[in-house]
């Protein structure tokens, strides 16, 4: 049996401001352009021209970079120019026209392994990682 008495209705389910529940304050806390430019890809000022780690999971040209990549940029303190970028895209354009699916890039004294399908950068090393490394499940190697 149900006791209508304990059965509520919306209007009692909806929190009412004033009664014990604090309201938003719309006024305050950081602009959108405050909140963008705390999620920018540039690094300080030092670094203009630079795009970091941080900016390149979805970077300009489509480009995509995978976590792993991007830790692996920040653990080795690489960075990219948008210039940098575009070569990249380029070279993955390259490769999927030759019909590769993963490629070796070779850009910068570094490198970097790209799904060429996924347009997705899926490691970067240095030129201290590349000495005695083999690469593997590669089918190009694209050298800018």
């Amino acid at each position: 049996m149900v006791d209508l008495k304990k059965i509520q209705t919306f209007d009692q389910l909806v929190p009412q401001p004033g009664k014990g529940i604090k309201q938003p304050d719309l006024g305050k806390g950081p602009s959108f352009k405050e909140t963008l430019d705390g999620v920018g890809g540039l690094k300080p000022q030092n670094n203009i021209g630079q795009v970091s780690p941080q900016g390149l999971a979805k970077a300009a040209e489509g480009v995509k970079f995978s976590n792993h990549a991007i830790e692996r940029m920040r653990t080795r303190g690489i960075s990219y120019s948008p210039e940098d970028i575009t070569k990249l895209t380029d070279a993955i354009s390259r490769a999927d026209a030759k019909g590769s699916k993963n490629s070796l890039v070779l850009m910068n004294d570094s490198a970097l392994i790209v799904s060429v399908k996924n347009n997705t950068v899926v490691t970067v090393m240095d030129k201290n990682a590349l000495k005695e490394n083999v690469f593997t499940n590669i089918d190009s190697t694209v050298v800018i």
